[in-house]
């Protein structure tokens, strides 16, 4: 094994084993505050499962499924051509119907179903509970979704752009208020900061909270400049960690073989460092940047309590 193979596989069961780790130290948390236990559990259920990322784990995930039926979705398949891995995830003897295209009434179509099967009746609520603070301490993107969940506000719109720090945010933030979550499309990054302009153009009234990799914000970073023209409630939070994580793994993952300096700088994004609060005030945007979990969930407090656009640099 290369050592760019290794430090990728190492990264891949780093981000699986704190996730872990982290919803069981949340649980424990939640049992030393008297909470029982067969309710910590229900507060840690994910109400909505997502496929995982990598293809392995989808295609374990999606084993022994006899019918999948698509409510406004595709097929399920790898985001890329991976050697010796099969593009399509769920069984090949699967029997997959569509109820509704991405462009139907997916609502309309959702409600016929129910009413065919006498499903109908009050749906299964995962309730919020208040989420423990964590210690101060260096930031990473798991504390991250941790104090995200503690300060969302109800009915909050969370946009993922997030990348590899951004895949521990959707579960622990499970048990935080009612909100909405819009994933990627796929394995595409730079949607981000345009899909938040959207959802505060269309939905006014409620905070936009977008989850922004470093790498995914150089795609579309003028679109911080649209979010204050348009005079948007959006919170930025900005993952810096100085480099397209993401693509080292993919890079790897897709049999490219050990990549020489030159590859590796062009995923690097420290040379030179790149500083998104200044780029974000030149914009317009009120900025500031936090490097520990004490800062963060002040600066994470007052975003949300303020109304217009900002963007907190979270450097992890």
């Amino acid at each position: 094994m290369t050592t760019t193979q290794h430090s990728n596989q190492l990264l891949e069961e780093l981000v699986a084993e704190e996730i872990g780790f982290q919803i069981d130290q949340i649980a424990e948390d939640l049992q030393r505050e008297g909470w029982p236990i067969a309710m910590v559990k229900r507060f840690m259920h994910v109400a909505v499962e997502r496929l995982p990322y990598f293809a392995e784990q989808a295609t374990e995930a999606l084993a022994g499924t006899e019918h999948l039926v698509l409510v406004g979705a595709p097929a399920p398949v790898s985001f890329f051509a991976y050697p010796d891995k099969a593009s399509w995830l769920a069984p090949t003897d699967c029997e997959v119907s569509t109820l509704a295209t991405p462009g139907e009434d997916i609502d309309g179509a959702l409600d016929a179903l129910v009413a065919a099967v006498g499903a109908a009746g009050e749906p299964a609520l995962v309730e919020a509970a208040e989420t423990p603070a964590p210690e101060d301490g260096p930031l990473d993107g798991l504390l991250v979704g941790q104090l995200l969940a503690r300060h969302m506000p109800k009915d909050a719109i969370v946009v993922d752009d997030g990348a590899t720090n951004g895949l521990g945010a959707y579960l622990l933030t499970e048990r935080a208020p009612r909100h909405d979550w819009l994933a990627l499309t796929g394995g595409a990054i730079g949607q981000g900061i345009p899909a938040a302009l959207g959802a505060a153009i269309a939905c006014p009234d409620r905070k936009v909270i977008n989850l922004e990799a470093d790498g995914s914000a150089m795609y579309t970073l003028q679109g911080l400049w649209s979010l204050a023209r348009e005079k948007t409630d959006t919170v930025t939070i900005l993952f810096n960690n100085r480099s397209y994580a993401i693509l080292n793994i993919e890079l790897e993952r897709v049999g490219a073989g050990e990549p020489n300096a030159r590859t590796l700088s062009m995923l690097d994004l420290s040379n030179p460092d790149l500083d998104f609060t200044a780029l974000a005030r030149g914009m317009g945007v009120k900025a500031s940047r936090a490097s520990t979990v004490a800062e963060f969930d002040a600066q994470l407090a007052e975003a949300l309590a303020t109304p217009g656009p900002h963007l907190i640099e979270a450097m992890v």
